[in-house]
């Protein structure tokens, strides 16, 4: 028998831990919210048949968020033989919020009652038998960090969807609300049985006001008149709105749930340190001042301390790797063109990136240490007034955040935001958060020009990537993008020590990344570089390099940034292969400039004049328009390909605006 559960939950209670431990995926667990923008699937290990989706994580069944829609459009689907309910046990009133409105769906239901380690350790304890008699539902609690409860967990939850065993109880209002839902339950019956939804989550979700409800319903006008009058009299009796009347109704039947069933500790430990240790890490004066500060001090350990050292190690393997390559091709007698695409081609292109490899390991193990133990959802909160200023609230500074790592995730994570208007806006402003596909060409200028400055340089970058997002927050929102921001509002998670088994996965995750890009997009990037530097526009092999297509090419377009202080051809050449991948800049100079893996840095004073015209082709190379890639989310997120073009050309014109202003301004200054 095949078996699809739904696994849903709040945010940032441990859907995804859940989820991993379920299935034995690598999803990225974050102790922040946003991290699930899109359903995933797996199979339950041990138990042939049964499958999960991790859905996003959600508060209620209303959609006022893209990432709402996708979980209540598939809840709703036949898809689902079951639900688990993944509860925080430590916030359970909040989190009974959205178990109640899943029990209106009808389908067998379980939930998981997690963090009951830390809800026992601090002196609380829930009667979970009696919680399930109350809910209609049964109650299994577990720790989804520890495994405990679990095998308990799945087992349930196949039995409930083998005997169909649905909820025993769907009833949890009285008074106005009561006469409202059952009114409304009789004029919708026939419909809701038409669209295959619930007739009492339909009649709740009209009572709310929900649009999309009504659409998919197609109830009559006259209906909905009636309707209407229902609502009308029920807000009339309780002097209330209709959403808060249902909140109401919902969050009284929760009061008396608890009453009998839990016994609460007060503030839990991780709570009592959290206070504590927010007093000082989201203070409204040192907070920005402290993030600074912790980040200076991850670009020093990385860029000063551990990753050069590392770096070196693995060049000089990669090094004597291509000798290896080298004797073998030579030995073999193979011609000398194919010799010379092998090693001066893909063998150069793929191994100046590959050298690059723990430098960013090492990055992402300290920045997943940041995310793990919760402080990166602080960082949206302190920088919540920063962003109002520019239209946008805090919440938009998560999908930011992920930005740093990749825009292709980044402008997913844009679901979670809860108006179009604001959507749109972070999407525009994400590519100035620099991706990690740029420090490979960050770190070869700095071994270049910057050797004895590189986390400084690092951390002017990436501030300057944020201050030029701020700026243009500034036009956009005098522009095309006038109203207020969403309010924020985010649940910060207590403080908890980093999981080893989360850092080194999500430090895997981006070196199989890395590796993969490197050996599919760099390589083939290589070779068409290769090619492009030994042909002509005839395809003909050429003696004299200069009379390349690349050559051509290049020189074609470099008197564009002239102005910018970097006019080579090459330098042109190794920006338009950067479009593909960033980390390809520096294959192409690497091959362009006839050097092997790491001494790049070494003949880059021939392309660069001065050190003002490096930092011209920081600048640039920080702001000019995102890989195809991240194009092609703008483009499906947007829904819009005109927009999305829109979007390249204001990058980059942006970018040449910033490059032009930086050397000319630095040149009239004598820097």
């Amino acid at each position: 028998m095949e078996i699809t559960f739904a696994l849903a939950g709040n945010q940032n209670c441990g859907k995804t831990t859940l989820f991993n431990l379920l299935t034995g995926s690598k999803q990225h667990v974050g102790n922040f919210p946003g991290v699930t923008v899109e359903r995933k699937e797996g199979d339950i290990l041990k138990h042939e048949g049964a499958h999960v989706v991790d859905l996003p994580g959600i508060y209620s069944l209303s959609p006022y968020t893209a990432e709402e829609v996708v979980t209540r459009d598939y809840l709703l689907s036949d898809e689902p033989a079951g639900i688990i309910n993944i509860a925080d046990a430590t916030n359970i009133e909040r989190n009974l919020y959205l178990t109640l409105q899943m029990i209106e769906l009808r389908k067998p239901m379980v939930l998981a009652l997690n963090m009951m380690d830390e809800m026992i350790g601090s002196g609380g304890s829930i009667d979970v038998k009696a919680m399930s008699e109350e809910l209609g539902i049964p109650v299994i609690p577990i720790a989804a960090i520890t495994g405990d409860g679990v095998h308990d967990l799945v087992d349930k939850a196949i039995e409930v969807v083998e005997n169909n065993i649905l909820p025993q109880r769907v009833d949890f209002c009285s008074g106005a609300v009561h006469r409202a839902i059952h009114s409304v339950v009789h004029i919708i019956e026939d419909h809701a049985q038409k669209a295959g939804v619930p007739r009492r989550f339909a009649a709740t979700k009209l009572i709310e006001g929900d649009e999309l409800m009504a659409k998919r319903l197609d109830i009559h006008e006259a209906d909905m008149d009636v309707i209407s009058h229902i609502v009308e009299d029920m807000e009339q009796t309780l002097g209330t709105d209709r959403e808060a009347a249902l909140a109401d109704m919902r969050y009284t039947f929760i009061e008396g749930v608890c009453e009998k069933s839990v016994r609460h500790p007060g503030e839990t430990k991780e709570q009592k340190r959290s206070w504590e240790i927010d007093k000082i890490l989201t203070h409204r004066i040192y907070g920005i001042p402290i993030f600074l500060g912790i980040m200076m001090a991850v670009f020093a350990i990385t860029f000063g301390l551990v990753g050069p050292v590392l770096s070196a190690w693995f060049e000089s393997g990669i090094n004597a790797a291509v000798g290896v390559i080298d004797t073998a091709l030579t030995s073999a007698g193979v011609s000398p063109w194919l010799h010379s695409l092998i090693i001066d081609g893909a063998c150069a292109g793929v191994g100046s990136v590959l050298s690059f490899l723990p430098t960013i390991v090492v990055l992402f193990f300290l920045l997943s240490i940041l995310e793990d133990t919760g402080y990166m959802a602080r960082v949206a909160f302190v920088m919540d007034r920063l962003l109002r200023s520019i239209g946008l609230s805090g919440r938009s500074f998560v999908p930011m955040l992920i930005g740093f790592g990749c825009s292709v995730p980044a402008i997913m994570a844009t679901r979670t935001l809860p108006g179009e208007r604001d959507r749109k806006m972070t999407i525009l402003l994400i590519p100035f958060m620099s991706c990690s596909a740029k420090l490979p060409i960050y770190s070869v200028m700095c071994q270049a020009f910057f050797p004895h400055h590189t986390a400084l340089v690092m951390m002017g970058l990436y501030v300057t990537g944020i201050i030029m997002g701020i700026l243009v927050g500034f036009l956009l929102k005098g522009s095309l993008f006038r109203g207020r921001p969403a309010p924020f509002v985010l649940e910060l998670p207590a403080y908890r020590l980093p999981s080893a088994r989360s850092c080194l996965m999500l430090m895997w995750e981006k070196a199989k990344d890395f590796l993969v890009k490197a050996f599919t997009i760099i390589f083939m990037a290589s070779i068409v570089i290769w090619l492009l530097q030994n042909l002509d526009f005839g395809f003909g092999m050429v003696s004299d390099p200069s009379d390349s297509m690349l050559v051509a090419i290049g020189k074609w377009i470099a008197p564009v940034f002239a102005p910018l202080g970097f006019g080579k051809w090459q330098c042109a050449a190794a920006l338009m292969t950067g479009l593909g991948a960033k980390e390809a800049v520096v294959s192409t100079l690497t091959m362009l400039m006839g050097t092997a893996e790491g001494q790049l840095a070494g003949v880059l004073g021939t392309l660069f004049p001065s050190s003002l015209s490096a930092v011209s082709f920081l600048v640039f190379t920080l702001l000019y328009m995102p890989c195809v890639a991240a194009m092609a989310a703008v483009r499906r997120e947007m829904g819009s390909l005109l927009e999305a073009v829109g979007m390249m050309v204001f990058q980059t014109s942006i970018a040449w605006l910033a490059a032009f202003v930086v050397y000319n301004a630095g040149t009239l200054l004598g820097l």
